[in-house]
């Protein structure tokens, strides 16, 4: 990449390379700083422009994820970040290294992520109801599950455009196996949810073998994470606490507060940090030995989904 993260600078080997002037380079600026303002005026003025970032670090600003803190965002995949601090992992577990937001210029300010990729999260479930007529509505899918205690030892990999991390497979296409006679929509429906949280759980346990950090807690946003079910899955098979704030848009909420920091509506990351406010709390209910032996039992179907499609 152009950018070297980490020394926070245009890389000039790179520039040279590719024959690329400096000057066409713009200047890095912190997430959080006072980039400009609009040109129409809305509500009397001209509105500051105060922060930039991307999504997922933008979410993970808005949860006050310090270092060793980890989110993952529901959406129609699934987004986890691993707040590194001033260390830049390099990951031998499929995941990506990345820039957390920076809330200010100095070094100090900077910090690092590791961030995890599901593609089919939310996804599986709008399949569910578009494609096979199984739900209604996505909402309903919580209902129709918990009318099962378990699957049935049926599984989905919702491989449907590939596998994210740590796999990167594009060749995996979406499998559901352990089908039997008494297999019924119910199963079926728990099998999707729970595909969603041992694709986070890989995750989670990359980061933690890459990193050497263990989060106290997983804190989530986005719409699935409404759905109690799945989050209590998610806690016990990835053995760790599940947190839901109140307020669940955590992009949206950390942008505001990358741009609210840098026009003074609020004074520091500490003073952001404490109007954070849990929802919800789910903590593992699980053996250790039942997860270790789900999860082995969700591996054996991924590795049925891996290497599907013909390589062209």
């Amino acid at each position: 990449m152009l950018y070297d993260i980490h020394r926070g600078c245009w890389d000039d080997e790179l520039l040279r390379a590719f024959n690329i002037p400096r000057s066409m380079l713009p200047e890095v600026r912190p997430s959080s700083h006072a980039f400009g303002a609009t040109v129409a005026k809305c509500f009397g003025s001209a509105i500051p422009i105060g922060g930039i970032a991307g999504d997922q670090q933008a979410a993970l600003f808005g949860q006050a994820c310090k270092p060793g803190m980890a989110k993952n965002t529901y959406g129609t995949g699934c987004f986890m970040l691993l707040n590194t601090g001033k260390k830049v992992v390099m990951s031998t577990r499929g995941l990506l290294t990345t820039c957390a937001a920076q809330a200010g210029p100095r070094a100090s300010d900077r910090e690092y992520a590791l961030e995890g990729s599901v593609f089919a999260g939310g996804a599986v479930v709008q399949w569910l109801r578009d494609g096979l007529g199984l739900i209604r509505t996505s909402g309903a899918i919580e209902k129709l599950a918990a009318t099962v205690n378990d699957t049935g030892d049926v599984y989905l990999v919702p491989a449907f455009a590939g596998l994210g991390a740590p796999y990167w497979d594009p060749h995996a296409r979406g499998t559901l196996v352990g089908l039997t006679r008494g297999t019924t929509r119910a199963h079926v429906a728990r099998a999707a949810l729970e595909s969603i949280a041992f694709q986070s759980a890989e995750l989670l346990l990359a980061m933690r073998m890459d990193a050497g950090i263990v989060p106290r807690e997983l804190r989530v946003d986005g719409g699935a994470s409404s759905n109690a079910l799945l989050m209590q899955f998610q806690a016990d098979i990835s053995g760790v606490p599940v947190v839901r704030p109140r307020v669940a848009e955590s992009t949206a909420l950390g942008a505001a507060y990358l741009a609210g920091l840098s026009v003074g509506m609020w004074k520091s990351r500490a003073e952001i940090a404490r109007q954070w406010r849990a929802a919800a709390r789910f903590e593992p209910r699980m053996s250790p030995t039942e997860s270790e032996g789900r999860m082995a039992r969700w591996r054996d179907a991924v590795e049925r989904a891996r290497a599907w499609a013909p390589v062209t």
